[in-house]
């Protein structure tokens, strides 16, 4: 107790001793007024209060200022100082400001509100392209609470740090300090030069600059969802607008306060205020409201932006100097809130930045940026601590030292490891926090299925994992055994894996055993999915072989962008035979089909001969203009939307026992997803091969397509045929797949009466396949996603018509998506 005591008085003084110019911002009634722009006039050094209306300007030159208290529904205040000494206290007193119309002629032809949007939307371009490029300071902080917690979560205990008796309290609080580089249209940099995380003196934040870029001068901005902005070339099919009043900033400009509100309310908009600049027709501020359905955020009820902006006489530019984040969330009983706020400042616009000012890397660390002490951050840090914040930093710090200890973590540990009932169905993980080492086994039940040449089979699996540098390098060690009870047959299968690093990722695994396998790698039927079907309707769709082997494969990116993947391995391919009828509900007019996926009734005949071959393969995956964040514990890819993905591979099968056996094949695959402005979203995947050398190669080795025989979807639509059965149209020859989709995202239901209340989404697909043997097959899909109720839309309905030298047939296809 006295330890914290005194840790607490000390900081306490550290930061009365450093504060610059200090305060308290409150109302004519004497509250706290939070987030007030509190800055320098005509410049762009400034800070907000915090929640409890308490403010640091840090500047260090003894002189005269004029410091500008800006918020906004009140005046706008100037104080002047004549610096003599630090710390300098200044407080101030907002009154609120009046609103009114008297100032507005109204013409009774038309909304004087459109009228302003329409001349902000015609100076859109122009006012986003005054900002060509920038260098700016830049902080951020991150609060995130949790209230009233549950216990548990489907029968497991919930573990959450931070939480007093109530089962609330912070669970996340963070800050950055960066200098930021940024070149129009998409150029960011941003180096942090200071990290801190509550609780975890090792942390490094994520509160990033590109995470909170949300400029509404662009026609969309990407929340999850792409949301039009109230100022977005197309915004009047979307908005309504209606001038609320108009006031007069410090400086004389006639500022109009115009409310936007959706046209239709499942649109992806916003809801909230605008203000916009008379005659300049610039954005003075933004209050701007979007539930997490909008966006598509599971889990988030509502989201919160508020910006604000500030206009230098020097520059002649209206520029965002900060900006707000808050959200509540719920799901699972779990629910809370949370902030993150961001400060700009010290622009220096137009600096000359060229594109060779830039490189993939958009975040960097300086050296021991964690490191910083407190006294650092309370010269530093522009929105001073909440009595919260303040309190959370206090308490998780020491616990840190607490929960470090070797004796901390074993009596977590020895509480983690007792035995429950309920791992005998969800397995069990003995764990070692203080020697980074955990071990455990599946779980024997959960991994019971069935199919018609084990019978009832099950699985128990074992592994061991020992990380070095928290995990940054780690080895993986396990194994799983399978017993068919039908065929009465004991198989297993051994792993090691070791993970280098966490920049480049490169993963040495050796594996080996005896399994079995469907004869399309990719198995586009699971197990619980057969064991169902063969149980209610006695259909036995996958079908398997077995495989002894035993491989090595490596994996890393050898640079930015550009992944390689490649295995060596050697294999005895067997086939195997149905064992089994038995079915819950035998069919009269059906029984199973043989394990021969080239005919269905070949009982007892193999599709292939009993052989043994050597398998090499590479596989190269390149991200064009991919980015990255260079964290220190990592690095971070974030794919380019702008250029597909392109893999580009290579297979070779050789030193079979039976020479036909022997191939070589070339596969290429381009891939990408687009966001269309408001229209949606358009994925495609196109996929082409070549077999040299294949004519009479193992039916295990041909190119398979995944097709889908249950009429029922999982997961994307983009890699798979679903009114095509499994093994159709498997090929040794050339080959050409195409996938293509489009997801409307509520542009066309959104506007049709009665349907736009439930706020399904149209998608339409298309599929093509052609080989030399068959036919092109061709298949479309016209089906309404996001159903559901609330925030559980997992579900999608869709109409499959195919077409194969005319029209084949058509389903009716039951979806089930998790994002």
């Amino acid at each position: 107790m006295k330890t914290k005591l005194l840790s607490t008085l000390t900081l306490l003084c550290v930061i009365v001793s450093f504060a610059q110019i200090k305060g308290t911002v409150t109302d004519d009634k004497n509250q706290p007024l939070p987030f007030v722009n509190i800055y320098l006039e005509n410049t762009y050094t400034g800070t907000t209060s915090n929640e409890d209306g308490n403010y640091e300007l840090n500047i260090s030159e003894e002189k005269s200022y004029t410091v500008v208290f800006q918020y906004l529904g009140y005046k706008t205040v100037k104080k002047a100082v004549d610096i003599q000494s630090f710390p300098f206290t200044l407080d101030a007193v907002l009154t609120e400001e009046q609103v009114s119309l008297n100032e507005v002629v109204i013409n009774s032809e038309e909304n004087p509100a459109n009228i302003i949007i329409r001349a902000a939307i015609a100076k859109r371009k122009e006012n986003l392209e005054k900002i060509n490029s920038y260098k700016a300071d830049f902080y951020s902080r991150g609060l995130i609470r949790i209230k009233d917690a549950p216990k548990k979560i489907l029968g497991e205990e919930i573990e959450i740090d931070g939480l007093d008796s109530t089962r609330s309290g912070v669970i996340y609080l963070s800050e950055t300090v960066s200098k930021l580089e940024f070149l129009r249209p998409n150029k960011l940099k941003e180096k942090i030069l200071a990290s801190k995380v509550s609780g975890d003196s090792k942390g490094f934040s994520f509160n990033n600059a590109i995470d909170v870029e949300f400029d509404l001068y662009e026609n969309t901005i990407e929340l999850g969802n792409q949301i039009i902005s109230p100022i977005a070339n197309n915004a009047f099919g979307y908005y309504r607008y209606k001038l609320e009043g108009v006031f007069y900033d410090d400086r004389g400009n006639l500022i109009n306060k115009i409310k936007a509100t959706p046209k239709r309310e499942n649109d992806p908009v916003f809801e909230g205020y605008i203000y916009i600049v008379e005659d300049q027709w610039t954005i003075y501020a933004a209050e701007l409201d979007i539930t997490g359905t909008k966006a598509k955020l599971l889990g988030v009820d509502k989201i919160t932006i508020t910006q604000n902006y500030s206009f230098s006489e020097n520059d002649q530019i209206w520029a965002k100097i900060s900006q707000n984040i808050d959200f509540k969330y719920g799901l699972f009983g779990i629910k809370g809130d949370g902030r993150f706020t961001a400060v700009f400042s010290n622009y220096e616009f137009n600096p000359g930045l060229t594109r060779n000012d830039f490189s993939r890397e958009i975040v960097s660390f300086a050296a021991e940026a964690n490191k910083k002490d407190s006294t650092f951050w309370n010269l530093t840090r522009p929105v001073p601590l909440t009595t919260e914040e303040f309190t959370d930093y206090i308490k998780k710090d020491s616990i840190q030292l607490v929960k470090d200890s070797k004796v901390y973590k074993d009596s977590v540990d020895t509480v983690r490891n007792k035995f429950k009932l309920g791992d005998i169905i969800g397995g069990y993980t003995f764990n070692n926090t203080h020697e980074n080492w955990r071990a455990g086994i599946t779980s024997p039940i959960e991994a019971i299925s069935f199919n018609t040449v084990q019978g009832w089979n099950g699985n128990i699996g074992a592994f061991y994992t020992k990380g070095f540098n928290d995990y940054e390098r780690y080895l993986s060690i396990g194994g799983n055994i399978n017993y068919g009870f039908s065929d009465d047959r004991l198989r297993g299968t051994l792993y090691a894996t070791y993970k280098f690093n966490n920049k480049s990722r490169p993963y040495l695994t050796v594996s080996g055993g005896v399994t079995t396998q469907q004869f399309n790698s990719s198995q586009p039927i699971s197990k619980l999915m057969n064991t169902a079907f063969s149980m209610f309707s006695e259909q036995n769709f996958m079908k398997i072989y077995e495989n002894s082997f035993a491989q090595v494969s490596y994996s890393n990116e050898l640079f930015n962008g550009f992944r390689i993947n490649t295995s060596l391995g050697y294999q005895k391919r067997q086939a195997l035979f149905n064992t089994t009828d038995q079915a819950w509900y035998p069919q009269d007019d059906r029984e199973y089909t043989s394990n021969n996926p080239i005919d269905d009734t070949a009982y007892g005949i193999a599709p292939f001969a009993t052989h043994n071959i050597v398998k090499f393969a590479v596989d190269a995956r390149i991200n064009f203009a991919q980015n990255y964040l260079s964290y220190p514990d990592g690095k971070y890819n974030i794919p380019s939307r702008k250029y597909p993905t392109l893999n580009i591979g290579y297979e070779k099968g050789f030193a079979s026992t039976i020479d036909d056996y022997n191939f070589d094949q070339v596969k290429i695959r381009v891939s990408q997803g687009l966001n269309i402005a408001d229209k949606g979203r358009f994925d495609y995947n196109i996929k082409a091969g070549k077999f040299f050398n294949g004519d009479d190669i193992a039916f295990v080795d041909y190119q398979h397509f995944n097709g889908n025989q249950t009429q029922i979807g999982a997961g994307s639509y983009l890699n798979v045929f679903n009114n095509l059965p499994y093994y159709a149209a498997s090929t040794n020859d050339s080959y050409l797949e195409m996938h293509a989709e489009h997801d409307f995202n509520g542009f066309l239901l959104g506007k049709v009466p009665l349907l736009k209340k439930l706020n399904f989404n149209l998608v339409v697909g298309a599929h093509a396949l052609a080989t030399p043997d068959n036919k092109p097959y061709q298949e479309y899909t016209i089906g309404l996603d996001n159903i559901g109720w609330g925030k559980f839309r997992f579900l999608r309905l869709d109409y499959v018509r195919s077409y194969q030298s005319g029209f084949q047939s058509d389903a009716i296809l039951f979806g089930l998506k998790f994002f």
